[in-house]
């Protein structure tokens, strides 16, 4: 029955509840009836009726289930349970020391008026408990939050008044949540390591922390079935002050064994490029014992690049610490009064010095700022010259001499900071970029160690003597690498090594056609990147088929050489016989063998392996730094079990956040740390 011209009242003052926000109060003769304003019921609207049907109303509504209800729910327990303080953050601030976890905090309802009307979405009316208390977990493992948060009185006072019901978590019992997430995203990333059909190459980096402890950071490199490169973190591992390299490498061979991957492993890249020598022998030995490693191993050992340009820097930055500090001192004097610096300007102009890169000092930590202090300071080094004849309060002068040996540093360094970029330019690099770069490096030390003056030619040397080891290791890794490029092939090899070889170039270009070869034959005998029995998503392997595997391995090479007889144009063949992609900018080589895997179905798997190797594991806010990673306090000071699954479990939200909802993923704290 349809209500006859019904005229809105007027709210008295006495309707102060919240809840007369959702109602309109209306009169039928001597009737009142409250009506909903989001279904239209009607309820009774008298005063004697109260409102409590009508909050019971409202939380029922389905119609208003996207309405704030967080202040029903307040009033309604305040009503019940009147020991129930309000606490305001100010008061919660006093009172941090006595409160306890389960301390409860209320709306604070001062409501400004212009407020009042204003609705806030809040989702569904129902609360889940359990779904929350994940999510915070969640929440603290992909930002890098410390755990020790929820003991914040702050975030108590915010979460209570955001939604009362939550029952705020104790420090332990959210440590024990974050650990039930690493447990299932583990399943997850181990499932899909197993899911998939190409090798795998670890990257193995040391870790230091503000109390002196070490750690290990185990982290899988892999090209998917999509063909994009994937950076998994796979173990971040706390070491014994006592532990030596048989013992480290045992520590690395129950991580393979873990993750059930030690017949996918391709490569293992380590982070400094001298020393692990020993625990890389024994790891090689304990994966040969299964399984014959590609190319007799000569590919299992890389080193990070990035931490080779780092090291050098270093070792020539030690070599002119002298000329440095005068640089150093001498910055520190033109500016150390307006007086002076003017006096300096009007030097400067007098010798024709533009002026346009301002005089910097360098950060201690950051041996690029050393760089560009050397590159300004060399700008006005006529100005400075002049500067000591002008200003006798001027006791930092550089001879000539010193002026030479700091432009020629100055001129390796810079090598080296554009080396540096590109290699660490793009989040995840594959590894044909770096062989040009590399060459070069190699190149240019070739010339410097020619310098007649011997202070220079005796850097160089040092220099060329590091180089030379990391050479002798990735060399061959890089070159293949940059041969699977379309755009260079077995060209680019040509071209360099005459630079670097000289007569003995067309052997060393042989050496590295060969190796390829030999390679491109070894995935050829499989017709696979793996072997079947090592395909299948579990990752158990029996032990008859690796004994008939292992006896029949020389037949599979004798079946591919007499092969050869029917004159059958291999993958690799047809790939070095087709001219080379033509150079751009916007070229994506991943994309490009996935396009082309059809056409060459067994060297497509040999690319896969070869691409993802990673050449170098430092990214841009560590390969200027003149330490290495700090791991931060808070997590340094967990126990081992929770530091490894909150920096794992981060690692792994931090990809499938930015797989499936955001580009960007900010860690409010992160890993690293400035330095020790």
């Amino acid at each position: 029955m349809e209500i006859p011209t019904e005229t809105p009242i007027k709210k008295p003052k006495r309707l102060t509840s919240v809840v007369w926000n959702h109602f309109e109060r209306v009169r039928k003769a001597d009737i009142c009836y409250a009506v909903c304003v989001h279904c239209k019921k009607k309820l009774s609207g008298s005063s004697n009726s109260g409102t409590t049907h009508l909050r019971n109303h409202l939380l029922r509504c389905l119609k208003r289930s996207n309405y704030d209800v967080t202040q029903i729910l307040a009033a309604k327990r305040k009503k019940k349970d009147p020991t129930l303080a309000v606490v305001t953050y100010e008061e919660g601030q006093r009172k941090e020391e006595t409160i306890s976890p389960v301390t409860t905090f209320k709306f604070d309802p001062e409501v400004k008026k212009e407020e009042v009307n204003v609705p806030i979405n809040l989702g569904s009316v129902r609360f889940d408990q359990e779904r929350s208390r994940l999510d915070l977990a969640r929440m603290i493992m992909l930002h890098g939050y410390p755990l020790a948060m929820v003991d914040h009185i702050g975030f108590k006072i915010f979460v209570k008044n955001l939604q009362p019901q939550f029952e705020v978590l104790t420090n332990s019992a959210v440590e024990l949540d974050c650990m039930t997430i690493y447990a299932k995203e583990k399943q997850k990333m181990y499932e899909a390591i197993h899911n998939l059909h190409g090798r795998i190459s670890l990257s193995a980096d040391v870790w230091d922390s503000s109390e002196n402890a070490r750690y290990m950071c185990l982290t899988a490199f892999y090209i998917d079935e999509d063909w994009k490169l994937q950076k998994k973190m796979l173990n971040f591992i706390t070491l014994d002050p006592s532990h030596t390299d048989d013992i480290l490498s045992e520590v690395v061979i129950k991580s393979l064994t873990d993750w059930a991957i030690d017949r996918k492993l391709f490569s293992m890249t380590f982070d400094h490029c001298t020393g692990y020598e020993e625990l890389i022998f024994r790891i090689k030995d304990w994966l040969s014992q299964n399984r014959p490693l590609l190319k007799n191993g000569e590919l299992f050992d890389v080193r990070c690049a990035v931490q080779l340009m780092k090291s050098i820097v270093s070792d020539v930055m030690e070599a002119i610490r002298d000329v440095t500090h005068k640089v150093r001192e001498s910055i520190r004097h033109v500016k150390s009064s307006q007086v002076t610096l003017g006096k300096f300007n009007e030097i400067a102009q007098q010798a024709a010095i533009s002026g346009e890169r301002p005089l910097i000092l360098d950060c201690g930590q950051q041996w690029s700022s050393t760089y560009l202090m050397l590159e300004a300071a060399l700008d006005y080094r006529g100005a400075f010259c002049l500067l000591e004849e002008h200003d006798p309060t001027y006791t930092s002068a550089l001879s000539e001499t010193e002026w030479d040996h700091a432009s020629a540093v100055a001129g390796y360094v810079k090598l080296f900071v554009e080396v540096t970029n590109v290699f660490t330019t793009n989040k995840y690099s594959t590894a044909n970029i770096y062989f040009p770069e590399i060459c070069d490096i190699h190149i240019q030390l070739i010339e410097w160690c020619k310098n007649p003056d011997n202070f220079l030619s005796d850097i160089a040397l040092k220099m060329k003597e590091k180089f030379d080891r990391y050479w002798s290791k990735c060399s061959l890794t890089l070159a293949i690498a940059a041969i699977l490029d379309p755009r260079f092939k077995m060209k680019l090899v040509e071209y360099y090594y005459p630079q670097i070889y000289d007569s003995d170039a067309p052997n060393q270009i042989k050496a590295v056609s060969d190796a390829i070869r030999e390679l491109s034959n070894e995935y050829a005998m499989g017709s696979s990147s793996l072997d079947p029995d090592t395909a299948g998503a579990s990752g158990s392997l029996a032990s008859t088929t690796i004994g008939t595997r292992d006896r029949l391995r020389g037949f599979d090479k004798f079946l591919h050489e007499t092969s050869q007889s029917h004159n059958m144009t291999s993958d690799l063949d047809k790939y070095l016989e087709e001219p080379v992609f033509p150079r751009n900018y916007d070229f994506s080589i991943l994309n490009w063998w996935k396009v082309h895997t059809p056409r060459y179905p067994i060297l497509s798997m040999m690319a896969r392996d070869i691409l993802g190797v990673p050449a170098s594991t430092l990214g841009p806010e560590l390969a200027f730094n003149n330490r290495g990673r700090v791991l931060d306090h808070h997590r340094s000071s967990l126990n081992p079990g929770a530091r490894e699954a909150l920096i794992c479990g981060q690692d792994w939200l931090r990809m499938e956040s930015e797989e499936y909802n955001s580009p960007h993923i900010y860690t409010a704290v992160p890993l690293t740390v400035e330095s020790k």
